[in-house]
């Protein structure tokens, strides 16, 4: 359920590498990377069955349509198997909410071209209860397959609340991706207990070799 993330602008290629690595040995769901990255991981992980996760128009969500797509198809011709693609916060907050649909729209159409996912990062924090709801059906109208809590690169991180809203508003229809924040096996159970199917954290490998020292010690183990 997790991917394993690391987004920060300093990332070395090493690091890029550790991640994947890490990734295969622990069996997260993906790695997330800046586009620049998308290659090398695909490289790396080629045949071990963990997918490459970039992000399209993040942090901001603001960039044309237009270059969003373009980001997509360049990040899917480098390997990219998932999508985490910003809304357009400033178009849904303005009321122009078919222009924030069809620009969810777009991406998810490049996407499904390749048999990609798309994850729709709506910025909880940047939102109210009511424009949470909107854009959790914005993303599901335009053929999303998750919603998900946070860049990161916001004021705040996900929450439980937050999760819980976004599972009963798109119910069966898409998954829910909690990022940010989740740096514990307590906070991660509480993101799943919430409704949500991934999590987004660069603490992954501290969360299962928590959990799983928990049941060595429940076994007997030291």
């Amino acid at each position: 359920m997790i991917d394993h993330t690391l987004l920060k602008p300093e990332a070395t290629e090493e690091q890029i590498r550790r991640l994947c690595e890490e990734a295969h040995t622990y069996g997260f769901a993906s790695v997330c990377v800046n586009p620049s990255h998308v290659r090398l991981c695909a490289g790396v992980l080629k045949g071990t069955g963990i997918h490459v996760c970039t992000v399209i128009g993040c942090p901001l969500g603001a960039n044309t349509t237009a270059i969003k797509v373009a980001e997509a198809r360049q990040a899917l011709a480098d390997g990219a198997t998932e999508l985490d693609m910003v809304l357009n916060i400033g178009k849904l907050k303005s009321g122009r909410v078919d222009e924030a649909r069809k620009d969810i729209a777009a991406v998810v159409k490049e996407a499904k071209k390749a048999g990609a996912v798309t994850k729709v990062i709506i910025e909880c924090a940047l939102l109210t209860d009511e424009e949470k709801i909107l854009a959790c059906r914005l993303a599901v109208d335009a053929g999303a397959d998750f919603v998900k809590t946070s860049t990161g690169f916001a004021k705040g991180g996900a929450t439980p609340t937050d999760v819980a809203l976004m599972r009963r508003t798109v119910g069966t229809s898409a998954g829910v991706k909690a990022a940010v924040g989740i740096r514990s096996r307590e906070d991660a159970l509480a993101m799943v207990r919430s409704g949500a199917d991934r999590i987004g954290t660069s603490s992954g490998v501290a969360i299962v070799s928590g959990a799983a020292s928990d049941r060595q010690r429940t076994r007997g183990g030291s």
